[in-house]
């Protein structure tokens, strides 16, 4: 599901808004999620998951095409979403069971 269809099916769940507000609040809620995570806060929707940034150390790497060794990647932070209980027992419960082979 992209950003646009994540709104369209607001809308049309959201009868009394229009698609203009909905587009609106889900932006908001984006730009608001991206400000947080960016100076450094952690996001918890209960029942969804937690957003937070995780750190990566910095690292000597090698590069795959020349085969060069000893580039140096730099620390950095990344996003990191981790979810919730309720989450992972809905998608669980949602998987259609895979049949095992002889």
């Amino acid at each position: 599901m992209n950003k646009s269809e994540l709104i369209r099916r607001m809308s049309d769940r959201l009868e009394q808004l229009s698609t203009r507000d909905v587009d609106l609040a889900v932006q908001s809620i984006i730009e608001i999620m991206s400000e947080r995570l960016a100076s450094g806060e952690r996001i918890e929707i209960r029942g969804f998951g937690t957003f937070s940034n995780h750190y990566r150390k910095p690292r000597t790497v090698r590069n795959p095409k020349t085969g060069e060794v000893g580039i140096f990647k730099p620390g950095k932070y990344v996003p990191h979403f981790k979810p919730g209980k309720e989450l992972k027992r809905r998608v669980d419960e949602s998987r259609v069971p895979e049949m095992s082979g002889p």
